[in-house]
């Protein structure tokens, strides 16, 4: 009889201890997977983004300053990925004729930031950005090539790559917007377009509003 009473009190402790857990690694049961958790750490921390050189497809050699105060809507890919780097630059093209021309270059700026410098030197760059229809002005691809400045960025905007032994990556993505002091202000799902199109324009509208 008590040996039942000890297995029940037993049992009750470990189910308690496991909803304690999935609590604490769920930010309190408001994030089911590891990617919702990462992101909604980053919409709580809103980190600046920090100091790095981009070189783009045209050579050009230029900080986050270069987009003045516009807002920036950010991807990361490399360009010799054949499967979700396509999807999301896709993506990113349909996202960018969705926004208001007239908000285009003048209140917010597109940037493909490539996390292989080594392979997306300007050249290649310059030909992976057609496919996609980039102007290469209002919305740039380039690459950071000082690997320290990019694996800080990729830490500090939890952007996850880890190389495998065919020159691949794996990796999660996502459209990452920035205002206009590059501090990020979402991060939003590279697969619903719509969603995220509908919210880069109420920012841009708000803002100008208060201008």
């Amino acid at each position: 009889m008590m040996s039942n009473l000890y297995t029940k009190i037993a049992s009750i402790v470990v189910l308690l201890f496991g909803i304690l857990l999935i609590f604490i690694g769920t930010d309190g049961f408001t994030a089911f997977t590891a990617e919702t958790a990462r992101v909604n750490k980053l919409l709580e921390e809103k980190p600046q983004f920090p100091d790095v050189t981009f070189e783009d497809s045209k050579e050009r050699e230029y900080s986050i300053e270069e987009f003045k105060e516009n807002h920036v809507l950010i991807t990361f890919f490399y360009s010799s990925c054949t499967t979700v780097c396509i999807d999301l630059e896709m993506n990113m093209s349909e996202l960018y004729d969705k926004i208001p021309k007239e908000y285009i270059g003048d209140k917010i700026d597109f940037l493909s930031i490539s996390f292989d410098p080594e392979r997306d030197d300007p050249a290649t760059l310059d030909v992976y950005k057609n496919m996609f229809s980039s102007d290469g002005e209002t919305w740039r691809m380039a690459r950071i090539r000082d690997q320290k400045q990019l694996n800080n960025l990729l830490e500090e905007f939890g952007v996850i790559v880890i190389p495998d032994d065919y020159g691949n990556f794996a990796h999660n993505s996502a459209f990452y917007l920035v205002d206009g002091n590059g501090v990020l202000q979402e991060v939003m799902d590279y697969k619903d377009v719509d969603a995220a199109a509908e919210r880069i324009i109420e920012i841009l509208e708000v803002g100008e509003g208060q201008s």
